[in-house]
């Protein structure tokens, strides 16, 4: 199984290659690093105790890993401060195997900024307390991670977008790969190379949130039925470097209060790492109803309040990410299952929001989809009979009760000041029980309101601030940081589906919100200087893979597509 072999594929009349895999898992995150890793330790424990016992069959599948990413690690976003539980589970003694924590939670506190003053809770609450925690950098922590799968012998591919399901019988049986080589006219270069059919008894989607496959899984195989409706968070982070002795690796701090509105609660985090380092963050919920709200802006403005920039000011921004967050939680995670497929991680929207906690619920997901396959490759059964107690088996687990336990925090967070406190405070009181409905949530992108509704009259978008260029950037400042890369010779991957709409209504509805909740300036609406017509711009090669766009265009106008397998963002600290 570890050869190519040719397969005609009739909708485009050429030859693909075909990889026969037994499981393939897609996307190189810590759910589907960790799942991969434990099922090849789960199948070597098992041919351990057929060659001891004499009874059963010896297992030798091949397993399949794909990242889009240039390298496990490349688009790796997170704050990250992690519940060591479940590593500790999945590898115990994974200190000794070198595991890059950059520290141990040594303090923890929370302040509530006003604009220019803050004070400090007297005490951290309990759902706050990072206490036993540590600190680490994603990018690092898949990297290392990715190391010891493929010394387990799981086969990674690095830099293969997956960009179509493919199924049978209502079946999935794996994924196709995006082309290489197409120019922006949509024509072959001469490095054209097909896409790659990999085909596999289970595919296992760890896609992240809002992620292009497991979007398509949930559409096509209505996993979403009877659900709530996902809803997502955006967050911005820089790794700042300070001044030697300025730093205190495991200081963790959160803040409420400024320089959100009383109607759109974010979130930020100040972590110290390792080497000087500091991950400095914010996050925004993306059912805000204000079409001007800028999370590159905001964040910003947090990293200018005094008591921020007294701790923060001698910093220089080394690097720069965005990424969306699965924010929706218990009530939105869809059917997990389906016959040859099962979704684990944020695709399944396993984020505990009100701990800012999803890296040890993604590994415990991905340990619990590889114990099930292990079960199917014994019986032969791949169907969704077979793959369905996964999610039983995960609804019982630490990441189950988890997500139950802050079911409704989300709803809470979305009304706004001073609603949302009282119905936290509630749900403390309770164990997570609410009076509140997931009936009537809406699409991300329905909430924004229009300019005149919101602000009460017509009024063009603020101007860009002054930065100093230094502690403070602007976006593409920021984005250049992030490293991304993009062929410019390809087509877009940002597709706008219905372009005149962006001038017939959004202009005066919306004031082309794009152009602000995008955080990596890809969208900028222009103004001809003979006509005075206006037009929009599509700087993809910005792209930070985010796909805050595809959530949150009011006119639901955008949809983001994967790009070459690649390219994108080369995040080494975040």
């Amino acid at each position: 199984m570890d050869t190519f072999v040719h397969h005609s594929v009739l909708s485009t009349q050429e030859e693909r290659e075909t990889l026969e895999a037994d499981v393939l898992f897609v996307g190189g995150g810590p759910a589907s690093l960790a799942g991969a890793y434990h099922l090849a330790k789960l199948v070597e424990n098992h041919n351990q105790q057929v060659d001891s016992s004499g009874q059963g069959g010896r297992l030798d599948p091949m397993i399949v890993l794909i990242e889009k990413g240039q390298e496990l690690g490349a688009h790796g976003f997170s704050g990250a401060v992690i519940n060591d539980r479940a590593l500790r589970e999945l590898i115990p003694d994974y200190e000794e195997q070198g595991c890059p924590i950059e520290a141990d939670v040594e303090s923890d506190a929370v302040y509530y900024l006003g604009p220019t003053k803050a004070t400090k809770f007297p005490f951290v609450p309990s759902i706050m307390s990072n206490h036993g925690n540590k600190v680490i950098s994603l990018a690092r922590f898949n990297r290392w991670l990715g190391g010891l799968v493929e010394a387990a012998g799981v086969n990674i591919f690095p830099g293969f977008a997956g960009t179509d399901i493919l199924e049978e019988n209502s079946n999935v049986t794996g994924v196709r790969t995006g082309d290489k080589g197409i120019d922006a006219s949509g024509a072959r270069k001469g490095n054209f190379e097909p896409g790659i059919d990999l085909r596999a008894n289970v595919t296992v989607f760890g896609d992240g949130p809002r992620g292009y496959l497991s979007k398509e899984l949930v559409r096509r195989w209505g996993l979403q039925k009877g659900k709530a409706t996902p809803v997502y968070e955006t967050g911005v982070k820089e790794i700042l470097e300070m001044p030697e002795g300025t730093t205190t690796p495991g200081r963790v701090i959160h803040t409420t209060g400024y320089p959100f509105g009383s109607d759109c609660i974010g979130g930020t985090w100040i972590y110290h790492m390792a080497d000087n380092l500091i991950s400095v963050g914010l996050v925004v919920p993306l059912d805000a109803k204000d079409p001007f709200i800028e999370q590159h802006r905001l964040f910003q403005q947090f990293k200018e309040h005094p008591f921020i920039k007294n701790m923060l000011g001698d910093g220089k921004p080394t690097q720069y990410g965005g990424k969306t967050i699965s924010a929706g939680g218990y009530y939105s995670m869809p059917r997990l299952y389906t016959g040859g497929a099962l979704l684990v991680g944020e695709a399944g929207s396993m984020v505990d929001m009100q701990r800012f906690k999803g890296v040890h619920l993604a590994i415990k997901s991905g340990m619990l989809a590889a114990e099930q396959i292990l079960a199917a490759l014994i019986s032969g059964d791949f169907s969704e009979k077979a793959l369905a107690p996964y999610q039983e088996k995960l609804r019982r687990s630490f990441v189950g009760e988890s997500l139950f336990r802050v079911r409704h925090f989300h709803r809470a967070v979305s009304l706004g000041f001073p609603k949302a406190f009282f119905h936290i405070g509630l749900q403390q009181i309770t164990g997570g029980r609410d009076l509140l409905s997931y009936d009537d949530i809406e699409e991300d992108g329905d909430t924004t309101q229009s300019v005149k509704a919101y602000h009460g009259k017509d009024l063009d978008p603020p101007a860009e601030p002054p930065y100093d260029g230094t502690y403070t950037l602007d976006k593409l400042s920021d984005v250049y940081l992030s490293g991304t890369q993009h062929d410019e010779d390809q087509p877009s991957h940002l597709k706008i589906l219905r372009p005149e709409v962006c001038i017939e209504k959004c202009v005066d509805t919306y004031r082309y919100p794009c152009n602000r909740f995008c955080p990596a300036k890809v969208y900028e609406m222009l103004k001809d200087e003979d006509s005075g017509e206006l037009r929009l711009q599509i700087n993809f090669t910005n792209c930070v893979h985010c796909q805050t766009c595809d959530i949150k265009c009011p006119l639901n106008n955008i949809r983001w597509t994967p790009p070459e397998g690649g390219q994108g963002p080369n995040y080494t600290l975040l």
